[in-house]
């Protein structure tokens, strides 16, 4: 079974973090809503191990379909740049730079790094969720 881990940061508009694939060597840079006590649509999802599974979403095409999240449905790992983007799932790119001019870290090439991901990847497994706090950032 395959298995990914996030590790992240919540900062202060944002959770930011690295995600890895188990025996590969794979990694890229993640980008979700910052902690809000799991509010579906605003917050990122509680640390934890979860299933998933390869989904057609009709909205944003191949996704990986995060399984099982208590209180929460529809969470996905998807390509996208901007947290204006989120609604409570996870996205990846090669980069974190502020894209857009906001002041909030984004993540670049993500057509790229999720086609990678998506390749390497089996129809189904597991994913680990980290979460550390760093304050004041």
């Amino acid at each position: 079974m395959s298995h990914i881990v996030i590790n992240t940061t919540s900062v202060r508009d944002c959770t930011i973090g690295i995600l890895s694939v188990l025996d590969t060597g794979f990694r890229c840079f993640t980008l979700e809503l910052p902690w809000l006590n799991n509010i579906p649509y605003e917050s990122c999802i509680p640390s934890g191990v979860y299933k998933w599974h390869k989904h057609m979403s009709p909205s944003l095409g191949m996704v990986l379909h995060i399984l099982d999240v208590d209180d929460r449905t529809w969470i996905y790992i998807h390509q996208g740049n901007f947290t204006h983007q989120i609604k409570g799932c996870v996205l990846v790119g090669t980069m974190l730079k502020d894209l857009d001019g906001d002041g909030i870290p984004d993540v670049g090439n993500s057509e790229k790094a999720f086609t990678e991901l998506m390749e390497m990847l089996p129809d189904e497994g597991k994913v680990t969720i980290q979460r550390n706090t760093m304050r004041g950032i």
